[in-house]
């Protein structure tokens, strides 16, 4: 048996400018998707995973990881009717293995999803990309969504060099600013105002990092005995981008918080969707000391590479380039499958905006073709790396 990644594309589904029968023939054999029609904290029944599974099997594709399954604001805070929403948790987990869905990824990351400032950047080659700079954040933060005491949270220098870029936005940019960087607000297909995104962020103010990080460890530790009786591995995703915003704790953003986080939480089944491209943000991550560390707690990968500067800020580089190490991190990656004897699912992220899609309007960093050329590039390279292991066998 060939211990290849299974190699995976994602899907959000009938509305989705991408579309099963596009990413079949990208050369994927499997989606990642999720029920996105459904309200964060309810039930997924059988019913409507069947129904998702049965659109994805007759494009000739499998449904075998779900990204992601939303962890409810109140499990977060631990407060309100999180208990209720665990327990709900625990219903879907096992609806969707009875399916023969065994990967579920998650993130903890409070309010929002993930955070850009610019969504449509230009490379040398003129695709477009996401990309994420400081001086255009903070001035969001403190001048535009005007958080309480947000300029205290900066460096001095920081944000003066944040009001001369404000001050030199028209209206109709400080407008398309403020929507880019609210992307991230789950399911706000609409705009929220800033009073709006006050009071979510408001519900935090009395929550450490530690509290925030022991709330995580409370919620596995309730979830991973449902996990372990039915084969679920939980794969939580790092925070995007892996520090602290708008005065929100981060927990999932270093080699120190994945090391805490196995240790409070023991069960096999509470892992990793090590995700290349959000922990190569951070100049202190050591992506493949990490991966070798806890390799055998990643059930999924998202292969992706950052473009970092000495200020932190970032865009989304090709898949081989950057300070995502993905050669590297393949090459092991391949050596840890054939010693385990097990296929961990891969998808590319972040593809570039580029060609006849630069005309589309797509979810962000989700167009087809900058994904393909992701995909086909890392194939390739795990086409070598296999090769040079069966020689070495002959």
């Amino acid at each position: 048996m060939s211990y290849k990644m299974i190699q995976t594309m994602r899907w959000y589904g009938d509305n989705d400018v991408v579309s099963l029968s596009d990413i079949r023939q990208s050369g994927a054999t499997g989606i990642v998707t999720a029920l996105h029609h459904i309200p964060v904290g309810e039930i997924w029944t059988n019913e409507e995973i069947l129904k998702r599974k049965e659109v994805i099997e007759n494009a000739g594709l499998t449904w075998e990881v779900v990204e992601s399954l939303p962890v409810h604001e109140d499990i977060k805070k631990r407060n309100g009717n999180y208990q209720q929403w665990i327990d709900n948790y625990k219903v879907s987990m096992a609806n969707l293995a009875a399916n023969g869905i065994k990967v579920v990824t998650y993130n903890f990351m409070p309010v929002l999803d993930w955070v850009r400032t610019n969504l449509d950047y230009p490379t040398a080659t003129g695709a477009r990309c996401l990309r994420f700079g400081w001086k255009e954040f903070i001035a969001f933060d403190v001048y535009i969504l005007r958080r309480p005491d947000a300029e205290k949270d900066y460096p001095e220098a920081e944000v003066k060099k944040a009001k001369k870029f404000f001050d030199s936005l028209s209206l109709n940019e400080i407008e398309k600013l403020k929507i880019t960087c609210l992307m991230g607000l789950p399911g706000s297909d609409g705009l929220f105002t800033t009073e709006e995104v006050l009071s979510l962020l408001n519900e935090y103010g009395h929550i450490s990092a530690d509290q925030l990080q022991q709330n995580l460890f409370s919620f596995l530790n309730e979830i991973a005995p449902t996990a372990e009786a039915h084969g679920v591995q939980l794969a939580i995703h790092p925070d995007d981008p892996p520090y602290p915003i708008l005065g929100l704790p981060r927990i999932m953003s270093t080699d120190a918080h994945i090391e805490a986080l196995f240790q409070h939480v023991p069960s096999k089944n509470a892992g990793l969707c090590f995700c290349t491209g959000s922990y190569s943000a951070r100049k202190d991550n050591d992506l493949l000391s990490m991966i070798k560390k806890y390799g055998d707690r990643v059930y999924f990968l998202h292969l992706r590479s950052t473009d970092r500067d000495e200020e932190g800020n970032f865009f989304e580089a090709n898949h081989l380039e950057g300070n995502g190490n993905i050669v590297s991190i393949i090459q092991y990656v391949a050596q840890l499958q054939h010693e385990q004897q097990r296929r961990i699912p891969m998808r590319p992220d972040h593809g570039h905006q580029m060609l006849d899609d630069l005309e589309k309007q797509t979810y962000p960093g989700y167009s087809a073709i900058g994904r393909l050329k992701g995909l086909a590039e890392i194939r390739g390279v795990e086409a070598a790396v296999h090769q040079l292991q069966l020689n070495e066998k002959v």
